[in-house]
């Protein structure tokens, strides 16, 4: 490798160091001085560091240094130069120098920097980057936006959906070739370094293009795409792309887009520009580098392999030179022995030949490294046999490098491992001389400490401390183990420690302390060593804890689930702690859950009172399930004492006394054989959610509960209730959910309430759930209003599943209500309970005063105050006792304060010693009739009871509503009292049914007075009972009288669209369904004639289970046709039912009826019996769009239908109807599937078929002339043709027709293929061919009326057919004539003139009329033409008349046309039209056709030529043709040339179809004739067909002297050059058009070579021909024979021809632009000869306008900067670099106008500013534009002109106020008055445009005022 030529400059070893440090002022100098690397690992470092560094920076590199150190103390004397020599970290430490270097190059963590390219190997693939090995042990990392290719940048979400895909591209073991990108200082460790690499092949590839790659190059690249035949590939850069075959590709690997691979380049496409790679792994493995011309060293890829050569051997490795110009290095580890012994140099003598490849390059240092390493070279990364940590035994010394280190082999399966080891690795006390301590060959104990993955090369160690430690890596780790490690760093989130083999791991904050530590720093020191346990490692993260109950702990570990056996005692530490227990964590993330019940916590005693978080505690497993990951524990070492069933378990009945009252409860001491402690809940005290809170605050300890159920037992803890509603149904509560009968009412209470429901819990742990629409009646209400926890509820169970243990009960009141009093009974008794607390509490007297008070007896008492809501009374011997008469109690009786009342007795309310009384005489005069007798009191009082019985229904009067419950009398009854509840056990939290005084309820008799109801007759309001079924004996007794069969008498309560609902009996709900009311079951509307609370007669027919009864609202089907009311029937089947479902044997076809009771946007669904239902889908309902909108209109809910069944569903039991008649094939049987899949198979079998019209929906419009998509069944598509989507003859059957529109189509043909799909054809045109045929034989035979061809054997040539263009090619298009019959066009048979463009002038889908001209049956090919002179012809008559015409003939016509160039005349009586070319209209030069002829006036002429063979005729009107009688031979030079013949024109006649005309390919074009439309298109085209640039088409519409006003007028000499102008264009239109003729005559365009040559032989100097020859060539894709025309034309064109010459150049520049090789330099290579033949300013804007043209932003600026030094006094030139600087939007255009002031000439700048003002108006910013102009107008105000354009400027944009202000300016300047009037003028004219007459008038008046002034 060639040196550097600048010498560096030798700096010493501290000036390096200061380099490194970044802290020397002389770094930026030093750096540039110094090409090579700082050095790598000087004397500065001490031990500490060397130990950190040694993990990433190679052994032998640091053994090197060492022995450096000693030379250096040997040689003090010697010169610093000598130091620069022996620096090893350096990559070519002395080749700066022209000096060999002693060591090879060496890439270190020192001197890696950003820019390096480095070879290799994946070692990691991990979800967020991949590590890989690099050369010397390096360890790389890349991150995934780095590794995936460039075309999958644009899917961020690939990596968030697919965490694998990074795993599935790249494989640990794969070779990848990488560039450094940056480096990071890692944060956890000081002095180590994260290398971030690239793989991107973008920049690995910088340099690379397609000149370069040769055959036989190995090349890197991504799979794009999978296709076929192979991958396309994509090498990272845009300017060329990739394919590899699939043949070629190793058939054992999955390839994946995305994925790296390596190819072969085994040719190159360089015009498509695609490389063409092979696969094969061998071929890649053997191939080298060829020897390239001036490669660079840019262009050398890690991973390359190369042929070099040895160049002289270093002291630990070898310099080798490749690729002519490179010199490259291999160290001791990269040779081509894998254990190179001692004596290895012998190996490799001067100019030996070797195979390498190239292991990293610095293209700063220019410094390169090689391997040999076998398995590298042959591209396969080495084995990896041994794994960090293994101890071998037997470990041979190879070769001892002294005072370095020593190469083992270790013998590892089934081939060795190379191992170094380095000196200071080798003993715990250091070695002084290796060699005296070893001999090579000596077996030795090593322990593998790293592996570097590229070289294959093991670093090992023999020190005897490193086979001590439990820890060497992680691999050893165990969960609890004790280790011993030293705290290398504190930080908030807890401690890193450092076990003695390095390894490190995290003690957590949590884990640092038993208890919460404040300050870390304090507890754990940095180099403190301390003793720790193991947690956990996961993913290489060790986790430990220093807790010293764990480290200290001789209990198990639990380090997995499957260690969880049941009774196992360990500690583990809480993580969470929940109201129902705690979570506790163990080893390796193992997680328990211990029980509420378990946590050995007292009575009503609180977790978090006992517990915290992160506490150590002692558990014992007492279950564990693996699979699940569930493991319950207890806290209570010893498991609790068993009780015995006979002593305690939940249901049992026990009684207690209070020990202590806390917030959450109360703990008592239940007295039960042995001694128990229990609690009970708060609300648990009573079943009213009122009392349990008062009961609660009135206990207190010693009170005894006398009855107490069992709930459950947690432990030595039972829990315990003391509702009476569980205690008195305590036998029949369930323990196992084997106890629970369906349908059985249960007493509960709520455990949960969550948003979807309500959990309730039994005894001990069962629980059923009601899901929310189970829980009320009412669905609209909150769960959380209606009920709260603790709540005593009756639950209605609706399922059982015993599998899953899973309870579902219902809540709602009417399934669940009360069938006893005992809800009110507990209230009575639990208020004299809390009555008494109260009284206990107060230390009062006792409730004897209550005896004074009997219910119904009467008082007497003294009005103490009389209040708005009633009367207050107190009493003589009890001052704390009031009594309290309401308004409707005292009866109308007034009372007055202090008087002496006697009052019955009603109520007692023992808790707020208050009395309800009453003055009424009912209840006074009764209990004074009992006083007087008492007696005769107690025997009445016995028979008015004796008459009431339980159960009985009663009627009473409420007589005082209370918030909880109702005092009521029986009037029936001698107005006794009765009680009762308002709300029931589930309804207690709704609000009250409102109830007033005097109303009459019904109530059932429940309970008669007792101790028990304290002495009260307890009631049951109906409307808490109506709902449940067991209320009472007597009802389930009439309840069995129904069943089914029986005729009941019903009552209607409501109807349905689809059914009555009736009552029967006591309060039975059921329905007629509308199938069951008339045996007519086609009648409409059968329900209308019945009306609301009629009764009938009607039989039972079905009855439903509870739960079914509760869904529907009714229990019983009831049917009311006379043919079931009249039949006997005897026995009814025990089923339920009448007639069960039928089997639902509804055959196909058959007709069935039934009421629609649905409709949505597809389906109708009706009922046809109370079961089966059948729909209809909406395209069946009918064939005709507009009843097909109407769909649901149609069939309204409850209208009658009748269909004929397609298909059954029996599981759904549903029927599909259709309303006509199957269409049965007889030659088919009707179950025939027609190999159709899923719901069409039915249809398609029956309804449609080949003939069928149908109703259908738009599903598709598809593109081009692919036609509809038409939905005709839910799964059924048919396809509709172009052609078939109208009648014949509609120019855009397309329109009209829109996605989702209904449509009526006709089946054409139905196609079955082999894979089982269907293909069916449909037509939308509403006459058939028939009637189109007779419609057109009833026509003129001689008319040939174009049609649609449905076959090709109606096809005979010279056939008229209509047709749609298919596609358009070059060679002419394809049209379709029918669904199954296209034709081809040729491009000749197009039209009767030039196509200059077919795709545009034929458009896809248009309609065009032409002949057949033949027809091939057999192969289905069919030409038709579409010319006019064969096609439509002219008629007979005209071919008659032409032939009658000779030359010579005058005569009469009438002027058709007037053009530029001539007359068009219609002759007489004929249809044709000839053409009076100018030259031909008068003797005299005719400046102007137009002042002379008019389109219609009548003219005479003389016929000068027919031409038949064309139809045209040439007519001259000079008067010396009609003076000169003899004139009958017409001068053959004049007929030959002068005249210009013309084609005739057929004018329509009217008998012809209007349409055909229009149709004829655009025959007719703005009313131009055909001829004369080509003549004048050809006249108009620009010369060259190959796009050129126009080199004078500066867009500057806007020209100063633009307007036409008055302004324009001023200088005579303009308007003589205006007309000179004028007169020079017309001549020169007029030779355009001559030229254009003379093209237009030669018979047809060139098809072929030799006729181009032809053309260039007869006009040589035309550019345009030769242009049409290059292009034509360019069509047969021949790039070199186009370029060789080219040549050609620029030889053979006359010099004198210099613009048609540029025209050449301009289009040699097109085609290399395309084409050129590279295409920059093929254009600039043509540009430069261009510019010695051409003007050099046209040549330049040329290429300037194609630059821009093509988009090459970067190539235009570049040229204008070149053309404004170039061309500086161009005006023209200076406004394309503005008008470029706008087009961009870029800055700088104050300073480009400056420059251009300064360079043009004086009389230009106003030209130059006006047009740059105009350029910033239009695509710049008008302001400038603004300033631009003011700036003129203040230096040439009178100049109208500038002002002119000025208001041009803002008219356009459209400001008013702007444009009037600047208008107001204008319009007071002190001008000649022809300049006023132009600006009055133009002022007015604008104001016209807006239309403001008040403006305008103004502007009159102004310039009127003008007029006055002036004149004045």
């Amino acid at each position: 490798m060639a040196p550097p030529k600048s010498q560096s400059k030798k700096v010493s070893k501290p000036a390096l160091r200061n380099v490194d440090k970044g802290k020397s002022k002389d770094k930026i100098s030093i750096e540039d001085e110094v090409p090579d690397f700082p050095r790598g690992g000087g004397s500065s470092l001490s031990r500490e560091e060397l130990d950190e560094v040694r993990g990433e920076v190679d052994a032998e590199f640091e053994a090197e240094e060492r022995l450096l150190k000693k030379r250096k103390k040997q040689k003090r004397t010697s010169t610093s130069s000598t130091t620069q020599d022996d620096d090893l970290g350096s990559l070519f430490g002395g080749g700066i120098n022209g000096k060999l270097p002693r060591f090879p190059n060496r890439i270190t963590l020192k001197n890696i920097c950003p820019g390096m390219k480095l070879w290799g190997v994946v070692s990691e693939v991990n979800e967020k980057d991949i590590v890989v090995s690099l050369p010397g042990g390096l360890r790389g990392l890349v991150r995934p936006s780095e590794a995936l290719p460039p075309f999958l940048h644009h899917q961020p979400k690939l990596l968030e959906t697919d965490t694998n895909f990074l795993s599935s591209v790249y494989h640990v073991g794969q070779l990848v070739s990488c560039i450094v990108l940056h480096l990071d200082d890692d944060k956890k460790e000081s002095g180590k370094r994260k290398i971030w690499l690239s793989l991107r092949l973008a920049l690995l590839h910088k340099n690379l293009t397609l000149d370069v790659i040769q055959e036989g190059m190995i090349l890197s690249a991504y799979v794009k795409s999978m296709e076929d035949h192979g991958y396309i590939i994509h090498f990272g850069l845009p300017s060329f792309s990739g394919f590899m075959p699939k043949e070629s590709e190793n058939v054992e690997v999955k390839i994946r887009s995305g994925q790296l691979v390596q190819g072969v380049v085994k040719s190159i496409d360089r015009t498509r520009k695609v490389v063409y790679l092979s696969s094969d792994p061998d071929a890649v493995s053997k191939c080298v580098t060829k020897d390239l011309k001036g490669i660079s060293i840019d262009l050398l890829v890690p991973g390359m392999m190369v042929n070099a050569s040895v160049r002289s051997i270093l002291e630990n490795g070898i310099m080798l030179s490749f690729l002519t110009y490179f010199t490259g290095t291999a160290d001791m580890f990269n040779l081509q022995q894998t254990f190179p012994s001692s004596n290895w140099k012998v190996d490799y003598p001067q100019n030996k030949k070797v195979n390498a490849r190239i292991l990293f390059i610095d293209p700063s240092t220019r410094a390169v490294g090689l391997t040999l390493n076998p398995h590298l070279v042959h591209n396969k990364a080495p084995p990896t046999l041994i794994k960090v940590g293994d101890i071998f035994d037997q470990s041979k010394v190879i070769r001892i490098d002294r005072g370095l280190g020593l190469l083992l082999e270790i013998p590892s399966s089934p081939v060795p491992t190379p191992a170094y080891v380095n000196v200071s690795d080798v003993a715990d006390k250091e070695v002084k001389k290796l060699e005296k301590n070893f001999k090579e060959g000596k077996l030795v104990r090593a322990r593998v400490l790293g592996f570097r993955h590229l070289e294959g090369l093991a670093t090992g160690v023999l020190k005897t401390s490193a086979f001590e430690g439990s820890v060497f890596t992680h691999s050893d780790v165990r969960p609890g183990m004790v280790v011993k490690a030293k705290v290398i760093a504190v930080d908030s989130f807890g401690a890193i420690v450092q076990f003695s083999s390095g390894v490190k791991a995290l003690c957590p904050l949590r884990h640092m302390s038993e208890f919460e530590i404040v300050k870390p720093r304090k507890k754990f020191q940095v180099g403190a060593e301390l003793v720790f346990r193991i947690l956990g490692c996961k993913s290489k993260r060790i986790t430990v804890t220093h807790k010293k109950t764990l480290v200290k702990s001789k209990l198990e570990i639990l380090g997995s689930y499957t260690d969880a056996t049941e009774g196992l005692t360990t500690h583990g530490w809480i993580t969470k702690i929940e109201n129902h227990g705690c979570f506790v964590r163990f080893y390796n993330g193992v997680q328990g859950f211990a029980p509420r019940s378990e946590l050995g916590l007292d009575p009503g005693c609180e977790i978090s009172s006992m517990y915290h978080i992160e506490q150590v505690v002692k558990c014992r497993v007492t279950s564990s399930n693996p699979a699940s990951r569930r493991i319950n524990l207890s806290f209570t070492t010893t498991p609790s004492r068993v009780f015995s069933n006979e002593l305690v378990k939940p249901g049992i009945v026990v009684s207690g006394v209070v020990e202590r009252v806390t917030p959450h409860g109360i703990v008592l001491d239940v007295t039960a054989q042995g001694h128990f402690k229990g609690s009970i809940s708060p609300q648990h005290l009573a079943d009213h959610c009122g009392h349990a809170e008062l009961m609660k605050s009135a206990l207190r300890p010693g009170y005894e509960f006398d009855q107490l159920l069992v709930l459950d037992v947690e432990g030595s803890n039972l829990v315990l209730s003391a509702k009476h509603s569980l205690v008195a149904s305590a036998q029949q509560l369930p323990l196992d959910v084997n106890q629970v009968h369906l349908n059985s009412v249960l007493h509960g209470y709520i455990c949960n309430i969550i948003e979807s429901g309500i959990f309730i819990r039994y005894l001990g742990r069962l629980t059923g759930f009601s899901p929310r629409n189970r829980a009320t009646d009412d669905r609209r209400s909150s769960l959380s209003e209606v009920y709260q926890i603790g709540q005593s509820v009756r639950t209605n169970v609706v399922d059982v599943n015993s599998e899953t243990s899973r309870i579902t009960v219902s809540l709602k009141q009417s399934l669940c209500s009360s069938t006893d009093a005992s809800f009110i009974q507990e209230y009575f008794l639990v208020e004299e309970k809390i009555a008494k607390l109260q009284l206990v509490d107060s230390g009062g007297s006792d409730l004897r005063w209550v005896e004074q008070f009997n219910l119904g007896s009467t008082v007497k008492g003294k009005v103490h105050e009389i209040k708005e809501f009633g009367v207050v009374v107190s009493f003589q011997k009890y001052d704390d006792v009031f009594g309290f008469i309401s308004h409707y109690q005292l009866s109308g009786i007034s009372v007055e304060t202090g008087s002496s009342i006697c009052t019955a007795v009603l109520d007692v309310s023992k808790i707020e010693r208050l009395v309800d009384l009453s003055l009424k005489p009912a209840f006074v005069n009764k209990s004074k009739k009992e006083t007087t007798n008492n007696q005769a009191q107690k025997k009445r009082k016995r028979e008015a009871l004796g008459e009431l019985e339980v159960n009985q229904t009663v009627n009473a009067i409420v007589e005082i509503v209370k918030e909880n419950y109702l005092v009521v009398s029986l009037p029936s009854y001698n107005n006794t009292l009765g009680y009762a509840s308002r709300a029931d056990y589930n309804t207690q939290n709704l609000p009250h049914k409102s109830v007033a005084n005097g109303e009459s309820v019904i109530a059932t008799v429940m309970a008669l007075p007792s101790p028990s109801t304290s002495g009260r007759l307890l009631l049951l309001l109906k409307s808490i009972s109506e709902a449940s079924e067991t209320s009472s004996s007597k009802r389930a007794k009439r309840k069995s009288s129904y069943n089914v069969g029986s005729l009941v008498q019903a009552e209607i309560t409501e109807i349905r669209p689809l059914e009555l609902r009736l009552k029967f009996g006591s309060s039975f709900h059921g329905r007629v369904h509308i199938t069951e009311v008339s045996d007519d079951n086609y009648a409409e509307a059968p329900l209308s004639n019945f009306r609301f609370g009629q009764s009938l007669t009607a039989r039972i027919i079905s009855k439903f289970n509870m739960s079914e009864s509760v869904k529907r609202g009714y229990q019983w089907e009831l049917c009311i046709k006379p043919s079931t009311l009249a039949g006997e029937m005897i026995t009814w089947p025990r089923s339920g039912e009448i007639e069960p479902v039928k089997n639902l044997s509804y055959s196909t076809g058959q007709l069935v009826s039934g009421f629609v009771y649905k409709v949505d946007n597809e389906w109708a669904w009706l009922t046809i019996s109370r079961d089966v239902k059948a729909q209809i889908y909406i395209l069946d309902s009918s064939s005709e769009p507009n009843e097909l909108d109407e769909f649901q209109k149609r069939f309204s809910v409850g209208r009658a239908f009748s269909g004929y069944v397609l298909s059954c569903n029996k599981e759904k039991k549903l029927v599909r109807l259709i309303p006509h008649p199957l269409l049965v094939d007889p030659e088919r049987p009707a179950c025939q599937r027609d190999g159709l899949t899923d719901h069409s198979s039915e249809s398609m079998a029956f309804h449609i078929r080949e003939g069928s019209v149908l109703g259908g929906r738009i599903s598709k419009i598809l593109p081009g002339v692919g036609g509809l998509l038409v939905q005709i069944d839910p799964h059924l598509y048919g396809k509709v043709h172009f052609t078939e989507l109208g009648d014949p003859g509609v120019a855009d059957p397309l329109s009209g027709y829109h996605e989702g529109q209904f449509v009526k189509c006709k089946v054409l043909e139905i196609t079955h293929s082999g894979k089982g799909t269907v293909h069916i054809d449909l037509s939308l045109r509403s006459i058939s061919d028939r009637t189109q045929k007779q419609e057109l034989s009833a026509l003129n035979d001689t008319v040939d009326f174009a049609v649609l061809m449905e076959k090709i054997e109606d096809l005979q040539p010279n056939t008229m057919v209509q047709a749609y263009v298919k596609n358009v090619t070059p060679k002419g298009c394809f049209v379709m004539l029918s669904r199954k019959v296209d034709a081809k066009v040729l491009l000749s048979n197009l039209s009767d003139r030039y196509v200059e463009n077919p795709e545009k002038e034929f458009p896809v889908g248009k309609l065009v009329i032409g002949k057949v001209v033949s027809v091939e049956p057999l192969s289905k090919r069919v030409e038709v033409t579409l010319r006019t002179s064969n096609a439509v012809g002219a008629s007979k008559s005209d071919k008659d008349a032409l032939n009658n015409l000779t030359v010579g003939d005058v005569i009469s016509g009438r002027v058709k046309r007037v053009e530029p160039y001539g007359l068009f005349i219609t002759v007489d009586h004929t249809n044709m039209v000839g053409l009076c070319h100018v030259s031909e209209i008068s003797d005299n030069h005719v400046d102007n056709i137009d002042s002379i002829h008019k389109a219609g006036d009548r003219v005479r002429a003389k016929i000068l030529k027919v031409d038949k063979e064309r139809h045209r005729i040439s007519l001259g009107m000079k008067n010396s043709y009609f003076n000169d009688a003899t004139s009958g031979e017409i001068d053959t030079k004049l007929s030959s040339g002068d005249a210009l013949s013309i084609g005739i024109e057929s004018t329509p006649s009217p008998e012809r179809s209007s349409q055909g005309r229009e149709n004829l390919d655009g025959e007719s074009v703005d009313g131009k004739d055909l001829f004369l439309a080509e003549v004048e298109s050809r006249a108009s085209i620009p010369p060259l067909e190959v796009p050129l640039d126009d080199t004078e088409n500066l867009d500057m519409g806007d020209v100063i002297n633009q307007d036409s006003g008055d302004a324009t007028n001023l200088d005579t000499s303009d308007d003589k050059n205006k007309k000179h102008a004028a007169k020079k264009a017309k001549r020169l239109r007029e030779q355009e058009i001559i030229a254009a003729e003379e093209r237009l005559l030669e018979k047809d365009i060139p098809r072929d070579e030799d006729e181009f040559e032809k053309l260039v032989r007869s006009s040589p100097n035309s550019s345009f021909v030769w242009i049409k020859y290059m292009a034509f060539v360019l069509s047969l894709a021949d790039v070199e024979k186009a370029r060789s025309i080219a040549e050609r034309a620029l030889r053979t064109i006359n010099v004198r021809e210099e613009l048609e010459k540029l025209n050449v150049w301009v289009a040699y520049f097109n085609l290399e632009n395309e084409y050129g090789n590279p295409p920059e330099e093929a254009v600039a290579k043509v540009f430069q000869r261009a510019l010695q033949y051409c003007d050099p300013k046209k040549v330049h804007l040329a290429l300037l306008g194609m630059y821009e043209r093509t988009e090459q932003h970067k190539l235009t600026d570049e040229l204008l900067n070149k053309m404004v030094k170039k061309f500086k006094h161009s005006c023209k030139v200076w406004l394309r670099r503005v008008q470029w600087l706008l087009k961009q939007s870029q800055d700088g255009i104050q300073s480009v106008v400056n420059r251009a002031l300064l360079s043009l000439p004086p009389h230009k700048h106003i030209n130059f500013i006006t047009q740059t003002a105009i350029l910033e108006f239009k695509c710049g910013v008008p302001d400038r534009g603004r300033s631009l102009f003011e700036k003129m107008l203040r230096e040439y105000p009178k100049r109208t002109d500038l002002w002119s354009v000025y208001l041009d400027q803002e008219i356009r944009l459209g400001d008013a106020d702007v444009i009037r202000a600047l208008f107001e300016r204008a319009i007071t300047l002190s001008l000649p008055p022809k300049k006023m009037k132009f600006l009055f003028k133009k002022y007015l004219e604008y104001e016209k445009t807006l239309g403001d007459d008040e403006r305008m008038e103004a502007v009159k008046r102004k310039a009127m005022e003008y007029v006055e002034s002036s004149l004045a």
